[in-house]
């Protein structure tokens, strides 16, 4: 199979990053899988409302954040999707944002965090 230039062509890279509750980081986690991601971080977080407020709003303060590392083709698709979730799934809101990343170092990395498997021994 001839690999095309656009195939072997580097795509540049971007860090989504989503905040949830933490009850459902591993529903948001599977959900990113979806697109392609090779590597995923989740961290607790927790939000900074006073407490009273908190308690008026029937709010949690625990929340996760997820990192996933993303071809920058494939954000749109992702934002659409967790926005999608963010409004049809029960206590599923949350945020979402992505970033540039650079400074990739090194081919091997970029393969790995792309998901580009041209060039990889099997």
């Amino acid at each position: 199979m001839a690999i095309t230039v656009n195939e072997s062509a580097i795509k540049k890279l971007k860090l989504v990053i989503t905040v949830v509750d933490r009850s459902k980081a591993e529903f948001y986690l599977d959900v990113l899988s979806q697109f392609e991601v090779n590597f995923q971080m989740a961290t607790g977080g927790k939000g900074t409302a006073n407490s009273e407020l908190v308690d008026m709003l029937g709010l949690n303060i625990h929340k996760a954040v997820l990192f996933s590392v993303v071809r920058e083709d494939m954000v749109d698709a992702i934002m659409k999707c967790l926005e999608e979730k963010f409004k049809s799934i029960r206590n599923g809101k949350g945020i979402a944002f992505a970033v540039p990343l650079s400074g990739v170092i090194g081919v091997n990395m970029y393969q790995f965090l792309s998901n580009n498997k041209q060039g990889r021994e099997v």
